[in-house]
């Protein structure tokens, strides 16, 4: 048995994607497991592979006897919290950044995070490559091919774009011909209806909190164009080789940002905060205007 330890979100599961590849092809008759939040089992089911364990965050043991693991691999930090837990499996092999008494390379700041995951595996003799980040074809339909997707939520709000931008692309974009969705979780529902109310769109072009996790993955694999801050529909997006216009506020796109392709990522640097959990938007974000926007997506060749 092969245990993963990425108790986090969405976008933080894609970014891993290169080194689960990789551990697949490495371990390929030991059981993977995927130890994170249970909301993610469809997204997880997209990597191939790979089972999920339960585990809410690093407060509790992981539901695993010690001493039944044969590799504990730690993809979730480098912090004593992580480490613990992966140690309390007491696995026969523990693959992770140094830790003493355990070998590994060196946590490194500024990296992307896929480069980062699979030099991880590499200092440890796997292969990985971080290109390698496409996921499996969702195995559910899409009602709504070929639409142009404005996900209007986040996490926190530190990346929450202000709605009357949103609403300003959603008005070019609808302008040029594009059939525009908002989207975004339940929770988004209202802010997603304030957008396309803003933008004159009716309320049928509200999907937010209409979709399980794969029908959203369905939607993003099949989309014309992904408008988004720096999210797990980005991510997708990047995921399924779709375009995608990324707006970055507290997180830097050199870490977080899309792999080379048809993707722009826009931010403002000189200004960000950097504090992912603030309430308000990151003035690296608000540093971004709706022009800035359509300005990308017409680079793109879709305006």
């Amino acid at each position: 048995m092969l245990v993963v330890l990425r108790a986090l979100k969405l976008g933080d599961l894609l970014v891993a994607v290169p080194a689960l590849h990789g551990l697949r092809r490495a371990y390929p008759q030991h059981r993977l497991l995927y130890a994170a939040q249970g909301w993610l089992e469809e997204a997880l089911t997209l990597v191939g592979g790979f089972e999920l364990l339960p585990t809410h965050g690093l407060d509790e043991p992981l539901a695993l006897r010690p001493g039944t693991v044969d590799v504990a691999v730690n993809l979730h930090g480098c912090g004593p919290e992580s480490q613990f837990r992966i140690e309390a499996l007491q696995a026969r092999r523990i693959i992770s950044h140094r830790a003493d008494p355990h070998p590994g390379p060196v946590w490194r700041t500024g990296i992307h995070e896929r480069d980062r995951w699979a030099r991880l595996l590499q200092w440890h003799g796997i292969q990985a490559d971080p290109a390698d980040l496409f996921l499996d074809n969702p195995g559910v339909p899409t009602q709504h091919p070929g639409v142009t997707l404005i996900h209007v939520g986040a996490a926190y709000g530190s990346r929450l774009w202000p709605a009357e931008r949103f609403a300003e692309v959603a008005v070019g974009l609808h302008g040029a011909g594009h059939h525009v969705v908002f989207t975004g979780g339940a929770a988004d529902r209202i802010r997603a209806a304030d957008v396309a109310r803003r933008a004159g769109l009716g309320g049928t072009a509200v999907l937010a909190g209409n979709q399980t996790l794969a029908e959203f993955a369905a939607l993003v694999a099949q989309a014309r164009l992904v408008v988004s801050a720096d999210t797990g529909a980005a991510h997708l997006a990047s995921a399924y080789g779709r375009p995608s216009v990324v707006l970055f506020g507290p997180a830097s796109p050199e870490e977080w940002g899309p792999p080379p392709g048809p993707h722009r990522a826009l931010t403002r640097a000189d200004l960000r905060r950097g504090d992912t959990f603030a309430a308000e938007p990151d003035p690296a974000l608000l540093g971004v205007s709706a022009q800035d926007v359509l300005d990308a997506v017409r680079e793109l060749g879709l305006l």
